[in-house]
Formats: C-alpha cells, structure tokens, sequence
C-alpha cells in the first residue's frame, strides 16, 4: 500500500474514536456534573457544570462504538492500525474524556470560567489526552500527532467560522 495512503488510514483511525467522543459528549452533556458541585482545596469547581456524567458517558461509549463498527465493517482496515481496534478506540474514548477533564480542572484552577476560551488548552486537550492513553495499545508516530494537532485546529477553526456565518454563534472563534 501507497505510504501516503497507509498514514491517512492510521490517522483516521486514531481520528475517528477522538472525534466521536468529544462531540457526542458534548452534544449529549446536559445534567448531574461529574464533579457532583464539588469544589477543589483552593475553593473553586473541580471540573464545572459543563462536564456531566451523561456526557461522559456517552462520548465513552459512543466513541468506543464508532471503532467497534469500523472494526465491523472493515475488519481488514481496522487490523491495519491494531488487532484489537475496539481497544484501542475504547481507549482513545477515555483518554479524550481525561484530556477534556484536565482542560477544564486546568482552567478552574486560573480561575476561567466554563465557556470562556483558551487557545490551544479547548482544541486539543481531548487529543493530546486521547491519543496519550490511547499510547498504552498504539504509539502514534510524531508526524501522526502533528496532523492530528493540526488538523484538529483547522477543523475547529473552519467549524466555528461555518457557525458564525450561519448565525449559530456570536463570535468565530
């Protein structure tokens, strides 16, 4: 198989559980806090309103069923990344959750309040954490971790500018 072809497989199979995960957590992410309104030693949230059990929970185990079904669907592709795909997309799930988590416990401890922005910190945290636990099955190359970085941004980038000019947001960003 082609290398170019071969890197564009790999990434999107690392792409597809992250992906999942995050947005369907966030999509779905409405009712008891995760944290339970507990506050940490320096007086402010854990984590905040914005982190639900139902959101984790659905991203988890939505994100764990997209690679079950590309596992399904494409046994032969899914082998290509790791024999044990449903694994190892079940563990970039978890890892994205983490990684959202530390974002947020990150920005309670500035004292940023949920739904303000932190460059990088709200684009890539649920990346960096998927794909740093999801490490423990499949160690991403450095140009693996770079396009996803970087495509991340580029889609968060475009996705917000798509919400602004269809006036589903305020801002671009």
């Amino acid at each position: 198989m082609d290398p170019f072809v071969q890197f564009v497989v790999r990434v999107s199979l690392m792409a597809i559980p992250l992906y999942l995960c995050n947005s369907l957590a966030l999509l779905f992410g409405r009712g008891t806090p995760i944290d339970l309104g507990k506050n940490f030693l320096d007086g402010r949230r854990l984590l905040g309103d914005g982190k639900t059990v139902r959101g984790t929970f659905v991203g988890i185990v939505l994100g764990t069923a997209g690679a079950f079904l590309v596992k399904t669907a494409f046994p032969e592709t899914a082998l290509f990344l790791q024999s044990d795909y449903l694994a190892y997309g079940a563990l970039l799930a978890v890892g994205a959750i983490l990684g959202d988590f530390a974002g947020s416990f990150l920005k309670r401890r500035k004292g940023i309040e949920r739904g303000k922005s932190v460059f990088l910190l709200d684009q890539l945290d649920f990346v960096v954490g998927g794909l740093a636990i999801g490490s423990l099955l499949v160690k991403p190359s450095l140009l693996e971790w770079i396009f996803l970085l970087a495509f991340t941004m580029l889609a968060h980038v475009l996705g917000n500018w798509i919400a602004y000019l269809a006036k589903l947001k305020k801002n671009p960003w």
